[in-house]
């Protein structure tokens, strides 16, 4: 072996690494634009793009010094720096959630262990005014030894933090070959149980620093606001002595606020007499120059301030509620390795979706990130590279929850041998960002239970920083029977907890205020409990908010296939044995950054405002801003619209509503109500000026509020369930019976009622088969992910293979239409009867169809998945129209980025294409449903509101097929009419589906009425 054995010694996290500092790029002058583009700086030089790279399945396989400077690298291939290697076509793509991907035998790792090693060609002019060297890694998976011209640099660990070394000895002018070795794993990947794809190698910037010998080493910006004024104290460290600084301080329009020059100094004291504060919404940045004589530093500095008092989290005196959601570094193509752009592509959806808020999951994002938090106006908590969730999964006699849960921290959260691990990860997170504006909370890393180790992280973090919060939400995890010390722990937090042990906690004299650092699993079709969260962190002030999970589906880009879709594949889907499936499939947008329509539904629960109330008699509407900082007035431009029966009647633009943030306000507003119809007043809530990520008239939500009429009844329906006139059909319906059947024959149609499932099998319109399949009743749909655990308990009651059996049907006339009257049952083999239905289906002599079912179900059963009508229809009939929820797909809890409105499309459409294919697409509280083709149309209609699903796949093609890719439409047009349909939730990780969204019901009616026409 080439290399010493420090990847298997917790002892050596580090050799040769400089101290941690702030994350700063010096130059020779002062530069105010090295946020986005550093490399403009003359002290800056990047050693990103190709390098060369040859891959080992072993370390044991490399046994050449690669690293001489005469080494023979022919045979390296060529790498893209930053990169993973996986993503480059070697080694094997595994994700895994909570298990380990190698034995847990800490510290020791497989001897096998993969590595690759890296060779970069580079030349370098030297400075004479900063003469020393300073390499810089900035994110490394797992552990790396370094060499430049064939002398050995050092070694370092902890993936997602900055490594620095001195190279000043080593480098020369001109020619350079720098090598690196990067190991799969280490002992550090006992800490680096990440929930994600596991990847390896150098996956972000490389650069070098050109450093005078004597300046500033780091500085920490601290800020203090009193009696309307603030003052910043700089704490300034050198390399070698003190030296004379200059320190300034600049406002947004680069006017001098304050400057001191100093010949020593640890701490400079500057003074802001009226400082603009910083903030989510207008995030006002001073600039902070340090200045020495050979080199100049810049920085952007926000002031700001959060605590909290009486549990209650308060941000520059006001209450806070954090609108956040998890962010991991993900991206189909490149992987870990994520650009400034791709950056700023995540924070520009974020910010036009209503987030105000980032948690970096689990792990500091790369050093500009906050910076870039900072300029846009997020708040972050900033949480160290830590995660040990596998030793809950290891093998226990007693595999119990309670047991595994109470021994989680013995191996390493509460092991004395991983003290320093713990503390150097807390440290270089803490150090690093420890300027960065948007960081209010630091995090200790997530899921790795509770011990000693975290204690002396939390105490130490707190001592070094008392002026932002501290966050550890696997503090709960601890061995029973043990005190333990939680002094230095800020935030109560939980991660999916039932809303029953929220109000628990609230209702029981709460120490902490509480905050969900992982809400709402975004898994698949959902989350669909957001609007109750969003309600219970507004009733109780101390909630103070949380991180949806998550951002993005992750996933790797397999190239297209021969439709043009992108084949994305997850776990699973490269071989490997240790793996968790989709799991990694469950954030607000698809990999490729396409909103989700669980990111719609938040951007419109978290809109800037609401309506309170309108009274329609005074014309007096009531708004509730949910601003935090700025008047409403300043920031949005309301729309309105009067609409009945989906046709707009009046429009216009609501004149300026002064309402202060997080206030409510009148507004004099005067409407005219339609008489008769379903009537609505829909507020849409516009960007009125532009700010750096989202233009002036970018759409911020909406909202719609039902209007009182005389008549509520939408016209159209009304009309359509109104008996039609017989006159001009001819003769009565004939009936004739058979043991199996009834025929209904009319002048212009023929159906078939099978008297064996109390449903037609066919129904025959003006020379048009509007049934391609006999009629079913159906319960089940194809389970969403966050069925993942109901499902189970559903195909044990066999919904996934119920069907109908009809003890007996009876027909008669009635007039000149028809009636047939069946009593039935659903079941499935081994189970007894799920529910029993009464039916009367009313034919009338035109060729309506009308049905009342009447449902008891069987309450040993679990609550259904849904229960309706599904047929098969001619593919023909593919144009869509209905009055209902729309236009995005809406569910019993799962709803608010849809209002009410008459909406047209084609069937395909309506489909939403899941990554992993699920019931998607319904349209809720619709009071009709026409599909037409051709000359044909078939229209559904009810007198109260139900639900309705069209699509070109079956729901057992949705079930059976793992890829979206892979699905095949049915040839036919299906068109499932439901009385309802159980919630979505969130289920997949979060708690169980509230109870008020189980479709539990015990008895239950639906009605439903199918009118077939033809197009004259």
């Amino acid at each position: 072996m080439i290399v010493p054995r420090h990847y298997e010694n917790v002892n050596v996290l580090h050799e040769n690494t400089m101290p941690p500092r702030a994350y700063y790029i010096p130059a020779s002058l002062r530069m105010d634009t090295l946020v986005e583009k550093r490399e403009d700086s003359d002290r800056f030089q990047l050693l990103n793009g190709d390098w060369r790279f040859s891959f080992y399945a072993s370390i044991y396989e490399l046994k050449d010094a690669f690293y001489e400077t005469d080494f023979d690298i022919s045979s390296f291939d060529c790498i893209k720096v930053p990169g993973t290697w996986q993503m480059a076509g070697y080694d094997t793509h595994q994700y895994t959630n909570i298990r380990y991907p190698f034995p847990f035998d800490p510290p020791y790792v497989p001897r096998d262990n993969p590595c690759g090693a890296y060779i970069k060609d580079f030349d370098y002019q030297r400075d004479e005014s900063a003469p020393t060297a300073f390499l810089n890694f900035e994110g490394v998976d797992s552990c790396f030894y370094v060499w430049l011209n064939g002398t050995y640099i050092g070694y370092s660990q902890v993936s997602h933090s900055t490594s620095e070394f001195d190279v000043s000895s080593a480098i020369v002018e001109g020619k350079n070959r720098l090598a690196v070795l990067v190991l799969k794993w280490c002992d550090g990947s006992y800490l680096e149980d990440q929930d994600k794809f596991r990847m390896s190698g150098i996956f972000r910037d490389v650069y070098l620093l050109k450093r005078p010998l004597k300046t500033i080493r780091d500085y920490f910006v601290k800020t203090a606001l009193e009696n309307g004024t603030a003052k910043l104290a700089v704490e300034l460290k050198y390399f070698q002595e003190q030296i004379p600084v200059t320190v300034s301080l600049y406002d947004a329009e680069n006017r001098l606020v304050d400057t001191k020059k100093l010949q020593r100094a640890e701490t400079v004291l500057l003074h802001i007499p009226k400082p603009i504060l910083w903030n989510t919404e207008a995030p006002y940045l001073y600039t902070l120059v340090l200045e020495t004589e050979n080199e100049v530093i810049t920085e952007h500095i926000g002031l700001r301030e959060i605590k909290i008092s009486q549990n209650t989290v308060y941000f520059n005196g006001k209450r806070l509620i954090f609108r956040g959601v998890n962010r991991h570094d993900s991206d189909p193509v490149t992987g870990f390795a994520i650009s400034i752009e791709q950056m700023i592509t995540d924070l520009t959806l974020m910010k036009q979706h209503n987030f105000n808020a980032v948690r970096t999951s689990h792990y500091p994002n790369a050093p500009v990130f906050g910076q870039l938090c900072d300029k846009y106006g997020f708040l972050v908590i900033g949480e160290a590279d830590l995660e040990s969730h596998g030793p809950s999964e290891i093998y226990y006699q007693d595999n119990s929850d309670a047991n595994k849960f109470d021994r989680w921290n013995e191996p390493i959260a509460d092991a004395p041998m991983w003290e320093e691990s713990i503390l150097d990860r807390v440290r270089l997170l803490v150090e690093r960002d420890k300027n960065r504006s948007c960081v209010v909370i630091w995090s200790m890393g997530n899921e790795s239970a509770y011990g000693c180790n975290f204690e002396k992280a939390l105490r130490w973090t707190k001592e070094y920083d008392a002026s932002r919060l501290t966050h550890y939400e696997s503090a709960r995890y601890r061995k029973s029977g043990k005190a333990y010390d939680f002094s230095n722990l800020d935030l109560y937090s939980r991660m999916y907890p039932s809303f029953e042990e929220i109000e628990d906690y609230l209702g029981h004299n709460p120490t902490k205020p509480m905050i969900l650092c992982e809400y709402s699993h975004a898994m698949g079709n959902g989350p669909g409990d957001l609007e109750d969260y969003f309600q219970l962190f507004h009733k109780n002030e101390t909630m103070c908010g949380g991180f949806v999970w998550e951002w993005c589906d992750h996933a790797i880009d397999h190239g297209k296939t021969a439709e043009g879709k992108t084949i994305y594949s997850y776990g699973g889907d490269h071989g490997e044995v240790i793996h968790d499936g989709n799991f990694c499939m469950d954030g607000l947008v698809y990999p490729d950054r396409r909103p989700h329509t669980g990111l719609l539904e938040y951007r419109n629960v978290y809109r800037p405002v609401r309506i309170v109330s309108y009274n329609q008699d005074t014309g007096t509407l009531t708004l509730q801003s949910y601003l935090d900082f700025t008047d409403l007035q300043e920031e949005v431009e309301i729309h309105y619209e009067v609409s009945c029966d989906g046709v707009y009647r009046q429009t216009g633009i609501l004149p300026a509503c002064t309402v202060k943030p997080g206030q409510t306000g009148d507004v004099p507003f005067k409407i005219t109500v339609p008489e008769v119809g379903r009537a609505y007043l829909k507020l849409t809530y516009y960007q009125k000026k532009e700010t750096l990520l989202v233009p002036a008239g970018h759409l911020l939500g909406y909202e719609e509020l039902p209007l009182k009429t005389r008549d509520n009844r939408n016209q159209t329906a009304y009309k359509l369930l109104k008996p039609q006139k017989t006159s001009g059909f001819g003769t009565a319906i004939h009936i004739t019976e058979t043991e199996e059947a009834f025929l209904l024959k009319g002048e212009n149609f023929t159906y078939c009622f099978d008297r064996r499932t109390g449903l037609f099998s066919g129904l025959r319109f003006e020379g048009c088969d509007f049934l391609e399949r006999p009629m079913e009743l159906n319960i089940w749909r194809a389970p969403t992910d966050n069925d993942m655990y109901i499902k189970e308990e559903w195909k044990r009651a066999q919904y996934d293979r119920a069907y109908v059996r009809a003890y007996n049907s009876e027909s008669r006339q009635t007039g000149s239409g028809a009636e047939i009257r069946s009593r039935m049952s659903m079941g499935a083999a081994t189970v007894q009867p799920m529910m029993w239905i009464e039916s009367v289906w009313q034919v009338g002599a035109e060729g309506g169809l009308e049905a009342a079912f009447s449902i008891k179900r069987n309450i040993e059963f679990p609550e259904l998945p849904r229960f309706g009508i599904r047929m098969f229809l001619p593919r023909e009939l593919n144009q869509v129209s209905y009055y209902g929820m729309g236009p995005y797909e809406s569910y019993r809890d799962k709803h608010q980025a849809s209002v009410h409105g008459l909406y047209q499309a084609p069937v395909w459409k309506l489909h939403e294409d899941y990554l992993r294919p699920q019931e998607n697409g319904s349209h809720m509280d619709c009071d009709y449903v026409i599909l037409s083709g051709g000359s044909y149309s078939l229209a559904a209609v009810s007198g109260k509101p139900f639900s309705f699903n069209a699509s070109i796949y079956t729901q057992e093609e949705l079930e059976k097929k793992t890829h979206y890719y892979e699905l095949e439409p049915s040839g036919s047009t299906i068109l499932c009419l439901d009385y309802a349909q159980n919630g979505i939730g969130s289920n997949s990780c979060g708690p169980r589906l509230k109870e008020i969204y189980r479709f539990d019901e015990e008895t239950f009616t639906f009605c439903i009425k199918l009118v077939p026409f033809q197009k004259q």
